[in-house]
């Protein structure tokens, strides 16, 4: 067995964190000898309510086990009261090493029929809240030139789900956030990646067959949070977690075929489509500048320049 993932020293901050997967991430760190801020609003899975009772009882699950922890009860789509979690934390501990964007709602319905308030909340909690706590934390991670940060994606977001065009839309948009934020933090050693959790969680409840829900425990996805915001973590990843199985999910870029401009340029593409969506030999671009290489590189071949 290689050297157990130890965190003693490390300071993390979980949000979401009084139920479901973001109390069991918090355990999971405060359990290898993280220090943790236990960050819930305490609201329903559509996000209404809230009471810091949630966030305060995992913390007393922390502190019965040996560990510490604080509770807040901060919504992470209130950037001042984010800010004020953060100086929190500061004045407690004096560092913040870890921060895990977990906290998420639900507003479900198809797209024709979906109100436009409750696509904006969605993606008010999932992203903003994201931009939110990240920003926040950032200038303290620079300063002490460490920090590990975890966004928390879907399926639904990198492949889509019939009902969750907002949860979708949110869940994309987070990998691009993780996809820049990785390239800026690096100098700082500050390592951004996503997660994308399968897992039976209150929000799930009623969706699938108990046997399935029994076998996506989300218990499980745990280890990969845990990966993810260790010292030796990866950057710029996406790992996906669900029943103990693990994967890593890419946007991935095709070879491209020059076609040059001409009037016909739109038919001509069309009849060769096949040829420019063929992923034999297709690459992850290290950023998004690689696009626009590729494309130049095949122009300047069509003419013969090297």
């Amino acid at each position: 067995m290689s050297n157990p993932l130890d965190f003693s020293g490390r300071v993390a901050i979980v949000t979401g964190a009084g139920g479901g997967l973001g109390r069991l991430h918090a355990l999971g760190l405060a359990a290898r000898g993280a220090k943790v801020v236990v960050n819930d609003l305490g609201g329903a899975v559509d996000g209404s309510g809230g009471s810091v009772s949630a966030a305060q009882k995992v913390v007393d699950e922390i502190k019965a086990a040996g560990g510490e922890a604080i509770a807040n009860g901060a919504s992470v789509t209130d950037f001042a009261a984010v800010e004020a979690m953060v100086q929190e934390t500061m004045d407690t501990w004096g560092r913040i090493d870890i921060l895990v964007n977990n906290a998420g709602i639900l507003r479900d319905k198809s797209f024709a029929k979906m109100d436009l308030a409750d696509f904006r909340l969605v993606l008010d909690v999932h992203l903003m809240g994201s931009v939110h706590t990240t920003k926040a934390v950032w200038p303290h991670m620079v300063a002490q030139k460490y920090g590990r940060i975890i966004m928390t994606t879907s399926s639904s977001g990198l492949y889509g789900n019939f009902g969750q065009s907002n949860y979708g839309a949110a869940k994309m948009a987070l990998v691009g956030l993780m996809q820049t934020l990785s390239l800026e933090g690096a100098k700082s050693d500050i390592r951004v990646n996503c997660l994308a959790p399968t897992a039976a969680t209150r929000m799930t409840e009623g969706l699938m067959p108990q046997e399935i829900l029994d076998a996506l425990r989300p218990e499980a996805v745990v280890p990969a949070m845990l990966v993810l915001a260790c010292q030796d973590a990866p950057n710029r990843t996406t790992l996906c977690a669900g029943a103990g199985t693990y994967e890593a999910a890419f946007v991935t870029m095709t070879n491209g075929l020059h076609l040059g401009l001409t009037p016909d340029t739109p038919e001509r593409l069309l009849e060769r489509l096949a040829e420019v969506t063929d992923r034999s030999g297709d690459k992850v671009p290290a950023s998004g500048m690689e696009q626009g290489g590729n494309e130049v590189s095949l122009a300047m071949a069509a003419r013969g320049i090297a």
